[in-house]
């Protein structure tokens, strides 16, 4: 009787897989951490609310109290574990596993203050402790990460794979804050709709979150959308022209029945 051929557990990295493992990034509001033990090296793990750094590297707020900003300053060496959450089955949702290697901001520090803004848009409730001074930002430095898509989908992923290259748009920071302001004050109409109509989310006041080269972030309370943009931009010039046309084709798409 011929062997029966095994089948290769780990597939090929695609486009899709590349676009699931961003959305999980992007739209992740807490995750397993796991640190090292300092004395024993027996494995640590934490609930922590994630951010993310515009080239998508997450980052977590922590407190000196906490066991794992302690065990990270030992051993900065960790992983972060991003799942989404739905219906039946967990383990019949896509998850993300990223390795990587911790990295404390000095509080102040231009690093510091260039996450800072963008984490208090992904968690405003944060702005009531995020300047104690027993508090500190890391960024997760990603060395590689482990998908697993649902289930005979795994994946295992290359740091590109992951984060966005932002040799190209050495400004984008800056640039990204004024127009999610400005998106959000004077056009909240139109993020809805992004939201609603080109996401499925529900209705409601949602506001921006983020918006990066590959695409942007809503949220309403607890809920957050990622939209992917069809094609990256290749400039910040573009992405006015390009809101101007995801509107036009969200208001050219019926509404969701009740």
């Amino acid at each position: 009787m011929k062997a029966m051929e095994k089948k290769e557990p780990i597939l090929p990295v695609d486009d899709e897989a590349r676009l699931l493992s961003k959305k999980l990034i992007r739209t992740a509001r807490s995750g397993a951490l796991a640190t090292n033990g300092a004395e024993d090296g027996m494995p640590f793990s934490s609930l922590v609310s994630v951010g993310t750094d515009l080239d998508g590297t997450p980052v977590i707020l922590t407190s000196q109290l906490s066991v794992h900003t302690r065990l990270l300053a030992a051993d900065p060496r960790c992983s972060l574990l991003l799942s989404a959450i739905g219906k039946g089955d967990p383990l019949a949702h896509p998850r993300l596993t990223l390795l990587a290697e911790a990295e404390r901001l000095e509080p102040g520090s231009e690093k510091a203050q260039a996450v800072r803004g963008r984490y208090l848009r992904q968690h405003p409730k944060a702005a009531l402790y995020v300047d104690f001074p027993d508090f500190a930002f890391w960024r997760l430095n990603v060395a590689w990460g482990s998908l697993n898509g649902g289930f005979g989908r795994a994946y295992r992923m290359a740091r590109e794979d992951l984060l966005i290259d932002l040799s190209a748009f050495p400004d984008f920071a800056d640039f990204e804050a004024g127009a999610v302001e400005h998106m959000n004050e004077d056009h909240a109409e139109a993020v809805a709709l992004y939201a609603t109509r080109l996401c499925g989310g529900k209705e409601g006041a949602w506001r921006l979150t983020g918006i990066d080269p590959e695409g942007m972030q809503m949220a309403l309370g607890d809920e957050l959308l990622r939209l992917t943009f069809d094609k990256p931009l290749s400039g910040p010039g573009e992405l006015r022209s390009l809101l101007v046309q995801l509107a036009q084709e969200a208001r050219s798409k019926p509404a969701a029945s009740a």
